[in-house]
């Protein structure tokens, strides 16, 4: 008998559209490479990934952040990881057995956010959503970019990232 390995993004798609551009199946080396990006054992961690529309973001960033808006992308970690310095690094968490993997925390992702900023970018809808689940789970393990020097520590982390998934630096 062969062990399957646990999926490291447990994907829900509330909205079809999301299911019919396979967003689990993106999602999962996309998070994949951020950990391992980081030096961190992709199967000892589990992070939720909710694929809905404008509408459904809207209220959840109404409810969480005070903006009643879409945005492309939220992201809820399971515990504060942020660095103290500017620029630093976050600690990084540690990894559950892979019967048991440590929670790192949840991601949501909007359907007409993502598609209209993909088209005004001329960039591939898949290659946005990869950036944005890269961006997502970094924001998990405490990465931020509000700060200038965390911003561009995060930024960096985006694109070697990206660059490993074969995907442009989204930045240029």
């Amino acid at each position: 008998m062969t062990a399957t390995m646990e999926p490291l993004v447990d994907t829900l798609t509330e909205d079809p559209r999301w299911e019919a551009f396979g967003l689990g199946d993106l999602a999962e080396p996309a998070a994949r490479a951020t950990l391992a990006s980081l030096g961190l054992p992709p199967d000892g961690f589990a992070i939720s990934l909710l694929g809905c529309s404008d509408a459904r973001i809207a209220v959840l960033n109404a409810d969480f952040r005070g903006r009643p808006q879409p945005t492309n992308v939220l992201s809820w970690p399971s515990e504060e990881r942020a660095a103290a310095a500017d620029g630093d690094r976050p600690a990084p968490p540690r990894a559950g057995p892979v019967a048991e993997p440590a929670e790192l925390g949840d991601i949501a992702i909007a359907w007409e956010t993502c598609a209209r900023e993909s088209e005004e970018a001329g960039r591939p809808m898949r290659d946005h959503v990869t950036h944005l689940v890269v961006h997502g789970v970094l924001h998990l393990l405490g990465y931020d970019h509000i700060r200038d020097k965390d911003a561009a520590l995060m930024e960096a982390l985006e694109v070697e990232t990206l660059a490993s998934l074969g995907v442009a630096d989204p930045y240029e």
